[in-house]
């Protein structure tokens, strides 16, 4: 784009110069059939200029191909990472607690989670359920820790 800017200017530039010089001198079929020629050469120039740039971009975009996709098996989380991922299986409601806001039983999660041990203490909750008071983790409260409810 640039480059067909510039040649059209020093084309026009030959022109007028060749123009106001044979003016100046009695203007001479010669001289003017002389700047003509030299604008036909410059446009042809840059039009075989163009016309390669083309077929040079043609090609390379014909020679290149990329490689085919091939889909990468998922590898397992590392245990460091893993261990956060609590089992969705563990998460029931239970009487005498909200029947909006399911828990994390803990026999579940001893029985399913094998780092049931170290969860945080303070997302234990209480609740009485008619007969006696039940322990089971609050979801809301383990995810702010870092941890996740995941099916697994």
């Amino acid at each position: 784009m640039h480059r067909k800017f510039i040649a059209f200017i020093v084309a026009t530039a030959v022109a007028i110069t060749g123009v106001s010089a044979t003016q100046a001198r009695a203007a001479d079929a010669k001289d003017i059939l002389g700047g003509l020629a030299a604008i036909a050469l410059i446009g042809a120039g840059v039009h075989y200029y163009n016309k390669e740039k083309k077929k040079d971009r043609a090609t390379r975009q014909q020679t290149y191909t990329p490689a085919p996709y091939t889909p990468q098996p998922v590898r397992p989380l590392p245990p460091r990472v893993a261990r956060y991922d609590l089992p969705q299986r563990c998460l029931r409601t239970f009487n005498g607690y909200s029947q909006d806001h399911p828990l994390l039983g803990p026999k579940c999660l001893k029985k399913h989670y094998k780092h049931a041990n170290s969860l945080p203490q303070e997302c234990k909750v209480g609740f009485w359920n008619g007969q006696k008071v039940k322990r089971a983790y609050e979801p809301a409260c383990l995810r702010q820790k870092g941890y996740r409810v995941v099916y697994q």
